[in-house]
């Protein structure tokens, strides 16, 4: 039977370099399952893999679509599993990488299927964010659907809100109507690992990498896409903080800091989901973390 390795975990807790080594042991290719990797043009606020890295180990969907795509964990779904047939065609195994957990289940649970949300229904919803912030996607999904407000894990992530209201708006019933929770069972075998950092450890590695990407040009690539703030893939943390620096809105001083402290927010909300996950393997970052990874591997699939 094939198997799927998946490096999942927090930002910043070295899932790329992990990745790659157990690629190269095992003579096979990286699925991404990074939501924001997958746009070309903001390599360094997204922290895509070097091209150093990118030379050791194929990888797939890094850059490969423009700014203003619209894109979906469906639509990641249908694609990542089809590449997934072509790496197994050659080899028993294969590498995903990433920490956009919404990706992750579309492949390992299934997904439900949605309708494909119009560009005029998505610009409504995003407008109804853009224009009155969290309360105004409350105020909409309490209409649409409260079931779905009452029930969401994080009523703070703006991105799922909207998602919901794209749907209510775009089926004409409300999303959670729609939403059946039934788990696909694959033919593969799924082995989902995380890097199990200290959480201090770990907000000192974002901070770390924060810096580091300021010293990299962060703040010029953010120049470059500032004129096409409004679209959703620039809709995220060290982007968004840059943007309110160009507006006047923030001083520098402060955008750089607040860079950091919503990385650690989103890190904070990447381990609550999986510390959801039973079937989720910590690696012991004390230790060399490639022989921790492929014994984890050969147990779950013992030949």
């Amino acid at each position: 039977m094939k198997t799927l390795i998946i490096v999942t975990g927090p930002t910043a807790s070295g899932k790329t370099d992990l990745a790659i080594e157990i690629a190269e042991s095992l003579h096979t290719e990286i699925v991404s399952a990074d939501s924001r990797q997958i746009y070309r043009g903001i390599p360094i606020g997204t922290a895509v893999p070097s091209p150093e890295q990118l030379a050791r180990v194929r990888h797939h969907f890094i850059e490969t679509l423009p700014l203003d795509a619209y894109y979906s964990a469906a639509r990641f779904e249908q694609e990542a599993l089809a590449c997934l047939d072509d790496i197994w065609r050659s080899t028993d195994y294969a590498v995903m990488c990433g920490g956009s957990m919404m990706y992750i289940d579309a492949v390992t649970r299934g997904i439900d299927t949605l309708p494909t949300i119009t560009p005029e229904v998505r610009d409504r919803a995003l407008d109804i964010f853009t224009r009155g912030g969290l309360s105004a996607l409350h105020d909409t999904l309490s209409r649409l659907d409260p079931a779905f407000l009452s029930s969401t894990p994080d009523p703070s992530n703006h991105r799922r809100l909207i998602h919901a209201v794209e749907i209510c708006l775009q089926a004409g019933v409300p999303c959670s109507s729609l939403l059946t929770g039934r788990t696909v069972q694959r033919p593969f075998r799924i082995v989902k690992m995380a890097i199990d950092h200290q959480r201090q450890e770990l907000f000192d590695r974002i901070n770390t990498r924060v810096a580091r990407m300021i010293d990299d040009g962060l703040e010029e690539e953010a120049r470059r896409v500032y004129p096409m703030r409004h679209l959703n893939s620039l809709n995220t943390v060290g982007y968004k903080e840059m943007f309110a620096m160009f507006d006047g809105t923030m001083s520098r001083d402060i955008a750089i800091p607040r860079i950091a402290k919503n990385t650690r927010v989103y890190a904070k909300k990447q381990m609550l989901w999986l510390s959801k996950d039973p079937a989720l393997i910590r690696l012991d970052p004390t230790r060399t973390l490639l022989p921790q990874a492929l014994e984890a591997v050969a147990v779950t699939n013992p030949s």
